[in-house]
């Protein structure tokens, strides 16, 4: 009787290991398990040693000045992004982080690029000013070149006295292409350094 109470409580476990085991796919149905990773990019801007410091910030006419634009892909799949260059002075539009809108501003210079899953971008970018002009209380930046390319800006700042300058922002966006549109959208990511005319 023994032995038979004992293959008893053994055919019992067993059973119950077995209903188990059918059942988890069963539930894997009404329970959600979280994922565990998060799917986003990456946008980054570094100084002239590829290093999260010593970024321009008084720049004179005739002078070169560089820094590194970088993109980190983590949405689980390929994506095709392009970064648009902006330039700005305090008063224009930045692009809206809660509307998720960009800046109305025109792109002066942009990157378009491939990027696969888990894969970095990374790219110099060459800065330049020839043209610009000083009056009493502002300062006229007629144009910029990145890259060796020169773009018509005409942007005007006036001069801060509590921080002496006149300051102006270049900033780059990121957009991400959308298939079910055909056409990039703003993917509500933006890096900015910003400049003080010296014009020294």
């Amino acid at each position: 009787m023994r032995n038979l109470e004992e293959y008893r409580g053994l055919f019992t476990v067993a059973s119950l290991g077995l209903i188990l085991i059918l059942a988890v796919p069963t539930l894997g149905l009404f329970i959600r398990v979280p994922s565990g990773s998060e799917k986003f990019s990456e946008l980054w801007l570094l100084g002239p040693e590829r290093k999260a410091e010593n970024y321009p910030f008084n720049v004179s006419v005739g002078e070169s000045y560089s820094v590194y634009v970088g993109v980190g892909n983590h949405l689980g799949r390929s994506a095709y992004y392009r970064i648009y260059v902006k330039f700005r002075n305090e008063t224009q539009q930045l692009p809206n982080f809660t509307m998720s809108e960009p800046s109305p501003l025109p792109p002066l210079y942009e990157f378009s690029f491939v990027l696969s899953d888990g894969n970095v971008w990374e790219v110099p970018l060459t800065f330049a000013f020839e043209n610009l002009l000083f009056q009493q209380n502002f300062s006229l930046v007629k144009d910029i070149t990145i890259n060796g390319v020169v773009f018509p800006i005409n942007c005007t700042s006036t001069w801060d006295s509590d921080r002496n300058g006149c300051y102006y922002q270049m900033f780059f966006e990121l957009w991400l292409y959308n298939m079910t549109i055909g056409d990039f959208l703003y993917h509500n990511r933006f890096v900015w350094v910003w400049l003080n005319m010296t014009g020294s």
